[in-house]
């Protein structure tokens, strides 16, 4: 017989063998260059500002773009941004005249962080550009800002002013607040054309407050994507509140777009939806709220199903609905010369409208109005 001491021996060796302690899982350190480029900010300047940026975008964790001049024909690209990178813009940004399409600035990323320091404005100076003709001829003049791919990311306190042609483009975000944006091109009153303020496709939970635009085009255009919210603006000068025009794109759905709290104000239209002729899409959940109007030349609403590159121009269709769209206190003028509400839908193609607390006067009534579905009224 063994010992009882060997017998207890042998059976813990036996344990151990049989049943052995996993080791612990050890994390892997960040690398002495990853912890750098946490902590890296990187100050960019002057003409050599906007390459130097774009070939150490990967290096900072801040970027700061301090009175830069991005030479002509170049675009200040940050669009291989780490994700979690801060791009804060300094004192005045430039950019020297050439005749091409742009973008003059294209910033892309996750959890990305832009915004305007006080004081600060990004000027390409665009009176340079201005014909008369926008993007329909003469000179060829460069789009501004493509804020595309943006996820989970804020843009907020810019300042921007005098842009060629259109000026924010939001593509492809995902999860994206703007917040304290001015677009000012008032100085284009006599030249300036299709300087669109925001134009929005193919992204989802778009947020925009607080912005002011002053412009030649459409305030706000939403011509595709879902749950946008455009709150507390202002917007002056252009074409108004605008979804689409939709139809003849990759994607042509809009649904679950909120304007709400807004103000219209010396512009060619108040509230617009603009469906193309003979195209096909859908317009669902659109809702105007608390939307004021004044100094309104040509519209103060504007639906219609026969949008053929200008309003009203086409015969309306039926491929793209609009349904379950709601007016809710929405009030003011337009001038004399113009119209108060018009309406021209499809057959069948406008349905599920709600109208509440809907008053624009001044202006004439329609005659012209087609399909009015149950729920509105050409007759304010």
């Amino acid at each position: 017989m063994f010992p009882s001491r060997s017998i207890l021996v042998l059976a813990l060796a036996a344990f151990a063998t049989a049943s052995p302690v996993p080791e612990p899982e050890i994390t892997q350190a960040p690398s002495p260059a990853e912890v750098q480029k946490r902590a890296t900010s990187c100050t960019f300047s002057g003409s050599n500002g906007a390459s130097l940026a774009s070939v150490s975008q990967k290096s900072c964790s801040t970027i700061v773009l301090s009175a830069v001049a991005v030479p002509s024909g170049v675009t200040l690209n940050l669009s291989d941004l780490e994700d979690d990178t801060t791009v804060i813009f300094e004192g005045e940004t430039t950019w020297g005249y050439e005749e091409w399409a742009g973008p003059l600035l294209q910033i892309e990323g996750n959890k990305i962080t832009i915004e305007g320091a006080s004081g600060s404005s990004l000027n390409p100076d665009g009176s340079r550009w201005w014909d008369g003709q926008g993007g329909s001829g003469g000179k060829t003049k460069p789009k501004f800002f493509a804020a595309h791919d943006l996820t989970d990311s804020t843009i907020s306190n810019l300042h921007i002013e005098n842009t060629p042609i259109q000026a924010i483009s939001i593509d492809g975000a995902n999860g994206l607040t703007v917040s304290g944006v001015t677009i000012d091109n008032s100085a284009g009153t006599a030249e300036a054309k299709n300087t669109d303020g925001f134009d929005i496709g193919d992204s989802t939970g778009v947020t925009i407050t607080g912005a002011n635009v002053y412009n030649q085009d459409d305030c706000v255009a939403v011509n595709s994507g879902t749950s946008i919210t455009f709150s507390g603006g202002v917007c002056s000068g252009g074409h108004g509140l605008s979804v689409g025009s939709v139809g003849g794109r990759s994607d042509n759905t809009v649904s679950t777009v909120t304007f709400e709290n807004s103000e219209v104000k010396n512009s060619a239209n108040g509230v617009r939806i603009k469906a193309t002729e003979g195209d096909t899409g859908t317009i669902k959940g659109v809702t105007y709220s608390g939307i004021t109007l004044s100094g309104i030349t040509g519209y103060g609403i504007l639906i219609e199903q026969n949008y053929d590159g200008g309003d009203l121009k086409g015969s309306p269709t039926s491929g793209i609905p609009i349904t379950d769209l709601t007016l809710k206190s929405v009030e003011g003028t337009v001038a004399s010369g113009g119209t108060n509400i018009e309406i021209v839908c499809g057959s069948g193609a406008c349905s599920s409208w709600t109208w509440s607390s809907v008053s624009v006067t001044g202006g004439k009534t329609s005659t012209n109005c087609e399909n009015v579905p149950s729920g509105a009224s050409c007759s304010s």
